[in-house]
């Protein structure tokens, strides 16, 4: 068969096979949207292109074939639709070196891994999978970065799991840093690091962190502290883990990415000032995390309650402790919530060895004047801490009232949170934290978000 008549008939077999990875992309990262293939059309070199005409969902083309992504919402985000682009551009990247022969020849490592995290890599830097030809002859350094994180999170030391992290200098200007000089010996970050007990010492992702250069190479040991006292005076887009909060701040100039395995085994990606990416549990999850939180400031309605209230519960998700955070609509109906021994105001005689002894500790204090440590403290007693719009404490540790009865005498267990916080979202807004890690927002009885 001649070679021509040979990419006649392997194309159409391929074609459909992206379309079909495509879909797992899709799938994966926005579980509960529906891709529908709605024909061929004339060949769009590159990634997606949107169609700017379409009133519900997204309408693209991709690879000579039209395709409309609906979700159950109605919409998508702004990061959720740079995510498909960068689906689409990775794959669009792999086909085109897939086709050609001569440029596939010099990229035979795009193929291998985890498409998963080549996605991943396309929406942190972008230009690498503009077109076939910038891939093959780039270090995908995300995607190295992230196998090296990987295979640490298997690793433990001195029968305690290791973390690591790493710093990839960005290709934007920064002020405050100046391109990293290369040693004449420099080691890529790459997996071949992990096999070299001393690795996981050098930098532990919390306060130390491999810095990588632009062709991902390993050429210096930073403090995460240090590289981010320039920006240390800025805010952040939105709140975060205290212990990330560096991290977070070292990646606001200059467009570098921060990647970190935590204690827990979790991996972060941090880019823009804000946390991007989290893998937990298997797989990964766009975080999406100023849209979540401008929603959850939006319901809250003043800016001051919904940031103490959000870094608290980030917070204690990092610790992996569960509590559950409601701020009434209507404070006059908190004793359909709340057992009236529950609340602060009760000034009846307290139960010997009962928890209201400790009441007259919070009466008639709001949450603005509480540390934030302090509050993160209560919030880890059993029950829930209950709020009004001003940011009053009503309750602490209050077993609250729903259809899933629970003893008092028990600890509130994951599924007993999801139903209080399913039947007190009914009466407000409510913040879950699961013992697991993630974090949730419920509203007029139903998950907003999760993160």
């Amino acid at each position: 068969m001649a070679g021509g008549d040979l990419a006649e008939t392997v194309t159409p077999f391929v074609e459909v096979l992206y379309g079909q990875l495509l879909a797992r992309g899709v799938q994966y990262f926005l579980p509960g949207s529906h891709l529908e293939n709605r024909g061929f059309l004339p060949r769009v070199a590159g990634g997606i292109v949107f169609d700017a005409d379409s009133e519900t969902g997204l309408r693209f083309d991709w690879l000579g074939h039209r395709y409309e992504l609906t979700a159950p919402g109605g919409g998508f985000t702004e990061h959720q639709e740079r995510l498909l682009r960068a689906i689409g551009r990775a794959l669009a990247a792999r086909y085109e070196l897939l086709i050609d022969p001569r440029t596939a020849a010099q990229a035979p490592a795009i193929f291998s891994g985890l498409p998963e995290d080549r996605f991943v890599s396309a929406f942190l830097e972008t230009g690498k999978f503009e077109s076939a030809m910038s891939l093959a002859a780039a270090t995908d350094r995300v995607s190295e970065a992230i196998e090296v994180l990987r295979i640490s999170a298997l690793s433990t030391y001195e029968d305690k799991r290791t973390s690591s992290g790493a710093l990839l200098f960005g290709s934007f200007p920064d002020s405050c840093h100046s391109p990293p000089t290369r040693p004449a010996d420099a080691l890529p970050y790459a997996r071949e690091l992990t096999s070299i007990p001393s690795f996981h010492r050098i930098c532990d992702g919390l306060r130390t962190i491999a810095l990588v250069d632009g062709d991902g190479l390993m050429v210096e040991l930073v403090d995460v502290q240090e590289w981010a006292e320039p920006y240390s005076a800025f805010d952040l887009p939105v709140p975060t883990a205290r212990r990330y909060r560096t991290h977070t701040q070292a990646t606001l100039c200059g467009g570098h990415i921060c990647l970190v395995l935590t204690p827990n085994g979790e991996i972060k990606i941090f880019g823009e000032g804000v946390q991007l990416f989290n893998f937990l549990d298997g797989r990964w999850h766009l975080t999406d995390i100023a849209w979540k939180y401008g929603v959850f400031e939006s319901a809250i309605g003043r800016h001051d309650l919904a940031h103490r209230l959000f870094s608290a519960a980030l917070n204690l998700a990092e610790q992996r402790r569960g509590a559950l955070l409601v701020v009434l609509e209507d404070a006059r109906k908190v004793g359909q919530l709340v057992s009236s021994r529950d609340l602060l105001e009760n000034t009846n005689a307290a139960r010997p060895g009962a928890k209201d002894q400790f009441h007259y500790l919070l009466r008639s204090r709001s949450l603005m004047e509480l540390s934030p440590l302090v509050l993160e403290t209560i919030a880890q007693i059993d029950g829930s801490i209950v709020l009004d719009r001003n940011g009053n404490l009503l309750a602490f540790g209050a077993i609250l009232r729903h259809s899933l009865p629970v003893d008092r005498d028990e600890e509130i267990g994951d599924g007993g949170r999801t139903a209080a916080a399913l039947g007190a979202s009914q009466f407000g807004d409510v913040l879950k934290v699961s013992e697991g890690g993630p974090l949730s927002f419920y509203q007029k009885g139903r998950c907003v978000w999760t993160l």
